[in-house]
């Protein structure tokens, strides 16, 4: 079998680099890689299905899933996941003191369907009650003018989302006090002010807590291949699979190593094992049977908050030789 050479369009991280320095490579596979921000990325990959591979947004393949069909077939290769206790901004004057007394205000977001806002969303109203009907969306470029959504919504009745005017950021509504609050996974540059700052302070000690009663780290991205590619080629959603959990494997070994540190954090090897003790030795892990509860969570908060008519079935989002995966 002659190699394939395909375009991949993803983030460099301790769990890729193995696979682009070539420690790793992919059966029947040569790869051209496209480092973009995954802001960029989504939107090629997306608007235009640009890349053959591509780091994509979990939550985006899912409302498409849902609604009119996504143009890539998921691997459970899950490339970025984060806490999102950390990424709700709120002004410091309006009385806002936790998490419910966001109810009837008016929220930023750089896309409703943003996969940080999703899981925010679903902490609210899982935790605090706060449904996404109770806010005011506002959805616009955060930093830059004119940002467009990803793609088409039609959100439900009751649920409220509004585009800011093509010459505004949220970041300047928000330090004018226009909107209440912004949801993003990038801190905004109106953050260095007084009369701005995050709803959780100790975020950490927030998001062990959230870890502790939910057993749930959020999932953000997965690795996604264009329909037509997995179709003539069946084999290609399972050597994706194995060649990026072999370069996460690589990560999570270099991580512990003590001889020179592969990240610029003094304790490095202890802050890990911190980690570890909390949840579990394998704590960033790729599979669909070792990540239900997120993915269950995700395809539940998508139908709460309007992005999908129905709730998805997890099996719809991934290859289907991805959905039972062998082991020696």
């Amino acid at each position: 079998m002659s190699e394939l050479t395909l375009s991949l369009a993803c983030q460099s991280s301790d769990r890729t680099r193995a696979l682009l320095d070539g420690r790793v490579t992919i059966e029947g596979v040569r790869f051209n890689w496209v480092p973009v921000d995954p802001e960029e990325i989504f939107h090629r990959a997306f608007r235009h299905q640009e890349f053959d591979v591509s780091e994509i947004s979990l939550s985006t393949h899912i409302a498409m899933t849902g609604r009119d069909g996504s143009p890539f077939v998921a691997v459970p290769v899950f490339l970025s996941r984060v806490f999102r206790h950390s990424a709700i901004y709120i002004r410091t004057d309006r009385g806002i003191t936790g998490a419910a007394d966001l109810k009837g205000r008016k929220i930023g977001v750089p896309d409703y369907q943003q996969t940080a806002g999703l899981w925010v969303r679903g902490l609210l109203l899982d935790q605090y009650g706060v449904r996404p009907g109770q806010i005011e969306w506002w959805v616009g470029g955060q930093e830059q003018a004119g940002r467009e959504p990803r793609t088409r919504l039609d959100p439900p009745q009751g649920i409220v989302i509004r585009s800011i005017a093509p010459n505004e950021t949220l970041s300047s509504l928000l330090i004018q006090g226009q909107i209440d609050a912004i949801i993003s996974p990038r801190a905004p540059s109106c953050l260095s002010s007084h009369l701005v700052a995050r709803l959780f302070p100790d975020y950490r000690a927030a998001e062990e807590d959230y870890f502790r009663a939910t057993r749930m780290f959020p999932l953000m991205h997965a690795l996604g291949i264009r329909k037509d590619l997995a179709a003539r080629h069946p084999w290609l959603a399972v050597s994706l699979f194995k060649a990026f959990q072999a370069s996460k494997e690589h990560g999570m070994r270099d991580l512990m190593q003590v001889n020179f540190l592969r990240a610029s954090l003094p304790w490095l090897g202890d802050d890990v094992r911190r980690v570890q003790a909390l949840m579990g030795e394998d704590y960033w892990r790729y599979g669909i049977a070792e990540n239900q509860l997120e993915l269950d969570a995700m395809t539940r908060y998508a139908f709460e908050d309007g992005l999908t008519p129905r709730i998805v079935n997890v099996d719809e989002l991934f290859a289907p030789s991805t959905l039972g995966m062998f082991k020696i």
